[in-house]
């Protein structure tokens, strides 16, 4: 049976990208949760370079909960948004205390219940923690697909939505990493590979003028 276009294109970031763990920093569930709260609008390195601090002050929710906001935000503050990030954070350590017993919760609901924590965080944390299902939509991933033709859509909830009805359950995860990677390596903004890039002979923007700009 010949595959579907969608299938080969997975199946060469499958190879292209064998490991696909975070690029963020983390030994646990929370650790996990404060890294990806703290990813939002800055990169995974710079978030990386603030959480050993961070963890070393307030390792768990019991002591982030309780962290003065000041001091927080004066280890969080080269991250940009560093007050309402802090804010976040206190607030969404009170939430897994008084809500889910100190643990961090592993449903879709009950994690965008916590403060800093949207739908693309919470498929990040339910992905990487218990390799649940979803489309985990970022800048790179969202370039990537408009890019094969997969969506046109730049509003993420729709690409979401969009991708996670073409990609089966058991590859949602593994495609959002191998994409998002794929957009970091060849399809950049500005100046894709596009002649180094292994999907070139699947993608209908090879050789296109403006490719940059899509």
């Amino acid at each position: 049976m010949k595959k579907s276009r969608l299938d080969v294109i997975l199946d060469v970031l499958d190879d292209e990208y064998p490991e696909r763990e975070s690029l963020l920093d983390y030994s646990n569930p929370f650790e996990l949760m404060v890294a990806v709260s703290l990813s939002a609008q800055t990169t995974d390195a710079a978030v990386n370079r603030v959480t050993p601090v961070l963890f070393r002050r307030w390792p768990d929710a019991e002591s982030l909960a309780q962290a003065p906001l000041s001091e927080l935000e004066e280890v969080v503050h080269s991250l940009g948004f560093f007050r309402q990030k802090a804010k976040n954070l206190v607030g969404a350590s009170q939430r897994i205390l008084s809500e889910f017993k100190g643990e961090v919760p592993s449903s879709m609901n009950d994690l965008t219940s916590l403060p800093g924590v949207g739908r693309k965080s919470a498929n990040v944390i339910r992905g990487h923690l218990w390799g649940k299902p979803g489309i985990i939509v970022d800048t790179h991933f969202g370039r990537v697909c408009r890019r094969l033709g997969l969506t046109t859509s730049k509003d993420p909830v729709k690409v979401e939505k969009e991708i996670g009805e073409m990609v089966a359950l058991e590859r949602q995860h593994a495609f959002s990493m191998t994409a998002n990677f794929h957009g970091r390596r060849y399809c950049h903004a500005r100046k894709p590979l596009c002649e180094d890039c292994p999907l070139s002979p699947l993608c209908p923007q090879l050789g296109v003028e403006g490719t940059g700009s899509i």
